[in-house]
């Protein structure tokens, strides 16, 4: 991809996907994610119905008048992106790959952390950590998330999750807000996840197509695994065949839902020709 295509792709994602977070998720991302706690502003003169706890003595004895302590929520926080690169995330039957749906939900969530004044950083993962962007404030440090979330290619083709946390459990010692983004087509992450989610504030958005829960009856056909690159022929004529996949499909979805219940953490799935910007705005407001 060139540079002037580069751009003209991240600026289609920019005026969207602002537009979303000025209109519908800045508030709703404030609301949902708080500060630390609260924080000394400014000494003021006592009010009629302000709280008699929050008089400041050595003020109020000074000018000879109650005086009180006004505090502020804490607000920064640090939002920490962490986005599946592998080769599973390059499918898609509808409209959009299901990679190009994780830029779009990365981006918004990045605009409105922006719009509260709020760090973001980035973790691209495979089965390794592909790229780490260590937290920062700014549009065009968003922009720059964004470019790489476009045009970045991975060594690897295939996932590791479990990777992922113990790498974000290393880098962010301090709470953060994580957003997981994943079709989640793996097992194995349900301890390192609870880790995780008992330091820091853990959603994840499992983005899937359609087309992946079953396999159609077309007869005998090759399929490609797109993690590992393996070539097999399959007969879809098959319902045996069938069913195995759609147990394996269901178990994987399965373990996702009770990984992230058990462990605290929040959830989400998206299809990609749904409504992400639905599916976000419900999972704020339940929260």
């Amino acid at each position: 991809m060139d540079t002037k295509e580069l751009l003209k792709k991240v600026r289609k994602i920019e005026i969207k996907t602002r537009r979303l977070s000025d209109h519908m998720f800045g508030g709703e991302y404030h609301s949902t994610f708080k500060g630390r706690g609260m924080t000394f502003s400014e000494v003021r003169q006592y009010q009629f119905g302000d709280d008699v706890r929050n008089i400041d003595w050595n003020v109020t004895a000074r000018y000879n008048e109650p005086y009180i302590k006004v505090f502020e929520e804490e607000r920064e926080l640090t939002l920490m992106l962490m986005a599946d690169i592998s080769g599973s995330e390059l499918f898609g039957t509808e409209n959009q790959f299901k990679n190009e749906i994780v830029t779009e939900i990365a981006a918004t969530l990045a605009f409105s952390a922006t719009q509260n004044n709020d760090k973001i950083g980035l973790i691209l993962f495979t089965d390794e950590i592909e790229l780490y962007i260590p937290p920062k404030k700014g549009k065009s440090h968003v922009l720059r998330i964004i470019r790489e979330l476009i045009e970045f290619q991975p060594k690897s083709k295939k996932t590791d999750v479990t990777l992922a946390l113990k790498f974000l459990s290393n880098v962010m010692k301090k709470k953060a807000i994580v957003f997981v983004l994943s079709d989640f087509i793996t097992d194995g992450y349900k301890n390192t996840l609870k880790i995780a989610s008992g330091k820091h504030d853990v959603t994840g958005i499992r983005i899937y197509d359609r087309h992946e829960e079953t396999i159609p009856n077309v007869g005998m056909v090759e399929m490609e695994d797109e993690e590992t690159g393996e070539l097999m022929l399959v007969n879809t004529a098959s319902k045996s065949v069938r069913a195995n996949y759609n147990a394996y499909y269901r178990r994987r979805v399965d373990y996702f839902q009770d990984a992230f219940l058990k462990s605290g953490a929040g959830s989400l799935s998206c299809r990609v020709d749904e409504s992400y910007v639905k599916k976000l705005l419900g999972y704020f407001k339940r929260r």
